[in-house]
């Protein structure tokens, strides 16, 4: 009984402490999420776990963890209002992973970004048509913010009062990276003669060509064209 009420004091202490720090280091340790302020807060979950689990672990060495832990959080804080370099560091820079409606693969390679993740953060932001897009930045706390080609976002049919027409498919990727997906295939009853056929009249003789390839929903075929490796 005793050592149920010694884990039971020592959660309660633990999570107190742990509510009042992160009330301290502000909104950002909540909000924001970058990479380093998850770190941070996995660290300080981690430092409670261990006093509350572990008791050769002092409560008093584990708050002392904890304190030197958000101070060194509110120093770096500090420290990147006055070093951009420092900001460099602890928090990455925005990634235009699409500009002026160029998909940029090599940024997509280097963040090891896949187009299925691309298409999903675009389906998140009511993107379906990659082709609307002008700009996507991926920011650092993992949001797309994007922005849409002028003609994409001015007048729509409602404003001038024409019935609108129902889409024949919802945009789907037909090829990733020189691989052809087969599901929008199964789904949509396409062969792979059509495919031949689309490639061909776009220039195109081998599916491996091809980094991109979204069918979009008048039945047209949107490519995109594999960069040489460097």
């Amino acid at each position: 009984m005793d050592g149920i009420l010694i884990t039971i004091y020592r959660t309660v202490l633990g999570f107190a402490f742990l509510l009042m720090l992160m009330r301290l280091l502000g909104k950002k340790q909540l909000g924001e999420l970058t990479f380093f302020n998850y770190a941070t807060g996995i660290a300080m979950g981690n430092i409670i776990g261990d006093m509350v689990v572990h008791k050769e672990i002092t409560v008093w060495e584990s708050l002392a963890s904890l304190s030197f832990w958000a101070l060194a959080v509110f120093g770096i804080e500090f420290l990147n209002r006055h070093s951009p370099l420092l900001t460099k560091l602890t928090k990455s820079q925005p990634t235009i992973v699409i500009k002026k409606g160029q998909i940029m693969q090599k940024e997509l390679k280097r963040m090891q970004m896949s187009m299925d993740d691309l298409l999903m953060l675009l389906r998140i932001s009511a993107v379906f048509d990659i082709t609307e897009v002008e700009y996507a930045v991926m920011e650092p706390n993992g949001q797309l913010s994007v922005l849409k080609k002028p003609l994409k976002d001015s007048v729509t049919k409602e404003d001038l009062n024409i019935p609108p027409e129902a889409p024949q498919y919802l945009p789907a990727m037909l090829i990733s990276n020189g691989e052809k997906i087969d599901q929008p295939f199964k789904e949509y009853s396409l062969s792979d003669e059509w495919l031949d056929q689309q490639l061909k009249s776009a220039g195109y003789q081998d599916v491996k060509e091809v980094f991109f390839a979204q069918l979009q929903d008048d039945g047209e075929v949107f490519f995109v064209k594999k960069e040489r490796s460097s």
